[in-house]
């Protein structure tokens, strides 16, 4: 019987998706991905199912020993950039921090 991949020597699909190369596969999903959000059918995460996600990823990763592990430099480094994305800084208002009172706030 002959086969269904006749001509396909390295062992790649010579059809479809699979025979396109990588470029063009993320553009074409990232296509579908548009669409579907412009037509409403996209699901949104809400920050809990990300949050959930995000922890079963990082889970699997690790106990598959693929998870990246920071250095110190490294993860001050990601803390910070956060600190800036968030609006930087102190929520409170407070600039001074505690300087200078052993209470707290302002003198």
């Amino acid at each position: 019987m002959a086969s269904s991949n006749q001509g396909n020597q390295g062992g790649k699909s010579n059809r479809g998706f699979a025979s396109m190369d990588p470029e063009r596969q993320r553009e074409i999903a990232s296509q579908g991905g548009k669409a579907a959000h412009e037509s409403g059918n996209a699901h949104e995460f809400t920050p809990e199912e990300a949050r959930v996600a995000g922890s079963k990823g990082g889970k699997a990763a690790h106990e598959k020993g693929t998870a990246h592990e920071f250095t110190s430099e490294e993860a001050r480094e990601a803390g910070r950039k956060g600190g800036e994305a968030s609006g930087g800084g102190n929520r409170g208002g407070n600039t001074q921090g505690n300087q200078g009172n052993p209470q707290g706030g302002s003198r």
